[in-house]
């Protein structure tokens, strides 16, 4: 009979680890054995084996890929194998690591115990042909002749391969970026990473990993564990998580709209600013000469003027990377000028992106060519694709069904105004910046181009209700609320006038079925106001800032209104709604005591 220990490094697949564990100790159970598993994901470490236990042990099993704490396990018989394989057959892998099959690889053939280290690294060049793949090859073999494990993501000019996963991330020891442009390290924060060119890696890969181990620092701030977290972390923790859920086409038209916000935000506060100064008939070759006039024709003629390229263009560099910027906005262009505004950019961006991919998967160039592919054929060809299908199939149905929009909504008065209002206003508040607050902030977002302002005014106001009537809430009804949510209610506040709704989400997922009610109704409320009252808001985003902007907002007085009655509502609702926390402390117990 022989004592094993496992221990399973599964990242983010924390479900497949506790089957895998299961499995072993079934396997084990069959053989005679028994084996003491220790379970590493990204919910942390679970049953953590002691020293006993390993100093009793014939031997280890390391499964999956990550960092195994091996140098605890010196002189001892140590084997790995990959999570699969333990799911699909156990007692094979047991068998393997207790020397009677070779379902699992020795580590004797690598470097000393604790030597070995998880390296990620990503390659990038200015023009991402030669230089990029060049280098990732180097830093591979430099990495594996050290004995370390690697992998590489590559951002060449059709786009990143080998993408790195969050998994891995969080698994490796050091970040070695080799690369001659700018590279993203946002998802690095906490990790020790390196810079370099790309020269050090083709030249002398072994080198440049062992200095990468060495001199490598930690970038960001990696937070202080012993301390709670701030509303602020809380509130950037959850956006960075319903950004991950993003897949598809709606994550495609997200990363548009976010590009696209920019210029509607610039080119809404320009005419502002230029009726401000000229009056409303600013844009009349009278007022040529003016700064007026001037602003007008920066903001109406220049940053209007690029919202929905922006937006076509950046849908297809998200599906297909940089090729499809080029074809994208071509696309977008003629959308504006067939009339088709913002929902032919969406459509031509969907175009544009889809077709580039399919284009960049299926020609294959000699490598010596591969190089025409991001600059001259994917450009080309997508621009012709995009650009046909416009113009001959797509541009006028969508440019009929836009005009049938902007006339139904220009229309809108009385009891279908006030239910529009309603239904933007929910949905603001449902999921506070997920899909279904998104989709209704796009929707509001992209009618500006078409010069419909009342549902983007509707859209902000409600966004702005959830948190300020959470930070109503905790002052009036403080005894609804921990201590740690009435501190957090000040943050709160302040989130909630900058139109941040998201700062509403660490409250609602304590307690969703009490406080997500309470947010929808206050929210729909004021959406309602803001529409029955006919405000219009030029400009996306900014919260009260842009308020005394002249020109920015109409119907100021009561707009203002509609957001004091929304909070005012959505406290009250939480007042009804939540109980007492010592009544809440309570039932906890005595069901605790039932139990």
């Amino acid at each position: 009979m022989a004592n094993m220990l496992a221990v399973i490094a599964a990242g983010d697949f924390s479900t497949q680890a506790v089957l895998a564990a299961e499995a072993l100790r079934k396997a084990a159970a069959t053989l005679g054995h028994t084996v003491t598993v220790e379970l590493r994901s990204s919910l942390g470490i679970q049953t953590p084996l002691d020293a006993a236990a390993v100093q009793g042990a014939q031997g280890v099993l390391l499964v999956g890929s990550g960092e195994f704490g091996e140098e605890r396990f010196a002189g001892l018989k140590r084997t790995v194998a990959a999570l699969d394989a333990v799911l699909a057959d156990a007692r094979a892998v047991l068998e393997g690591a207790l020397g009677a099959g070779p379902a699992v690889i020795p580590v004797a053939a690598a470097p000393a115990a604790g030597a070995t280290k998880a390296i990620v690294a990503i390659t990038s060049c200015p023009t991402g042909i030669a230089h990029t793949f060049m280098a990732a090859e180097g830093i591979q073999q430099a990495a594996t002749a050290l004995g370390h494990r690697v992998r590489v993501e590559t951002q060449g000019s059709v786009g990143a391969r080998d993408t790195l996963t969050d998994a891995e991330i969080r698994a490796a020891d050091v970040v070695l970026i080799a690369a001659d442009t700018q590279v993203d390290l946002a998802r690095f924060a906490g990790k020790r990473v390196f810079k370099s060119g790309t020269k050090p890696a083709i030249n002398d890969g072994k080198a440049l990993v062992e200095r990468a181990l060495k001199e490598a620092t930690v970038h960001g701030e990696a937070g202080d564990a012993g301390s709670s977290p701030h509303l602020s972390d809380a509130v950037a923790a959850g956006k960075a998580e319903r950004s991950a859920q993003r897949t598809g086409p709606y994550k495609h038209l997200m990363t548009g709209v976010s590009f696209m916000l920019p210029f509607v935000v610039t080119g809404g506060l320009l005419i502002a600013l230029a009726f401000a100064l000229g009056g409303i008939y600013v844009y009349e070759e009278s007022n040529a000469g003016t700064l007026g006039y001037a602003l007008f024709q920066i903001g109406a003629k220049s940053a209007f003027a690029l919202m929905v390229p922006a937006l076509a263009g950046y849908i297809a560099f998200s599906i297909a990377d940089r090729p499809g910027i080029a074809p994208g906005m071509v696309g977008g262009m003629l959308a504006a000028s067939l009339n088709a505004g913002f929902l032919g950019g969406i459509v031509a961006g969907f175009i544009a992106g889809y077709g580039v991919a399919f284009l960049n998967r299926h020609i294959r160039l000699h490598r010596n060519l591969e190089g025409l592919k991001p600059v001259l054929i994917l450009p080309l060809l997508g621009s012709l694709l995009t650009g046909l299908l416009m113009i001959y199939v797509v541009g006028a149905p969508v440019a009929q069904a836009l005009a049938w929009l902007s006339a139904w909504l220009k229309g809108m008065q009385g009891s279908s105004a006030i239910l529009l209002g309603l239904l933007i206003g929910a949905m603001m508040a449902f999921d506070m910046g997920g899909p279904v607050n998104k989709a209704a902030y796009a929707f509001s977002t992209g009618l500006i181009a078409s010069q419909i302002y009342t549902p983007m005014a509707a859209a902000m106001a409600a966004g702005m209700v959830p948190p300020l009537g959470l930070a109503l809430a905790t002052k009036l009804f403080a005894d609804r609320f921990t201590k740690e949510e009435r501190e957090a209610g000040n943050a709160a506040a302040v989130l909630g006038i900058a139109f941040i709704t998201e700062g509403a989400i660490p409250f609602a997922a304590r307690d969703p079925f009490r406080v997500i009610p309470a947010l929808v109704a206050g929210a729909a409320l004021t959406g309602a106001i803001s529409m029955a009252i006919g405000a219009e808001l030029k400009v996306p985003h900014g919260g009260i800032f842009v308020l005394p902007i002249p020109n920015a907002v109409t119907q100021l007085g009561g707009y203002i209104v509609a957001l004091v009655v929304g909070t005012v509502v959505t406290a009250v609702a939480l007042r009804l709604l939540k109980k007492p926390v010592a009544a809440v402390v309570e039932s906890g117990k005595a069901t605790a005591a039932a139990v």
